[in-house]
């Protein structure tokens, strides 16, 4: 049998780091994923918000790199768990158990999409001249393309 679940949305909230007992670190959020289609009616795209759990490395990682409006892909399982309310009604819910937490979206587009300007490159006049913002050593090869065999 096979239980795998892939998403990518925003986060609706900061990541909420807690530890059992046992001192083992488990964070929840919520993922807000949109549908690929629109409503009829509106046009509008309706969203689909989705609880995530994260145990161990992968919660701790999600608290210390993830806030509200953060772009994540999540892998997991779905894992429905049953619970009883306050009334002592019994409800179900739907969560899904995180495997593996990545990035959406590169650190310079949610710099620019929070409003904070992103590291400007520097000026350059040549193809081969320029390096990225931070100093990297690294830089692009001016190979030309006149030789190519195809």
């Amino acid at each position: 049998m096979l239980n795998h679940i892939t998403l990518m949305g925003r986060l609706t909230r900061d990541p909420e780091l807690r530890y059992t007992q046992s001192q083992t670190p488990v964070a929840s959020f919520t993922l807000a994923v949109d549908r690929d289609y629109s409503s009829r009616d509106t046009g509008e795209r309706q969203t689909d918000f989705i609880d995530c759990v994260a145990w161990r490395s992968t919660a701790e990682f999600a608290s210390k790199y993830f806030q509200k409006g953060s772009m994540a892909v999540v892998s997991g399982r779905l894992q429905i768990r049953d619970w009883t309310d306050r009334d002592n009604n019994k409800r179900r819910s739907a969560e899904v158990v995180v495997d593996n937490l990545y990035f959406g979206e590169s650190k310079r587009s949610r710099d620019e999409a929070q409003g904070g300007a992103a590291p400007a490159r520097n000026a350059s006049s040549g193809y081969g001249e320029s390096r990225p913002a931070g100093g990297s050593t690294f830089a692009e090869l001016d190979d030309g393309d006149g030789e190519l065999p195809f």
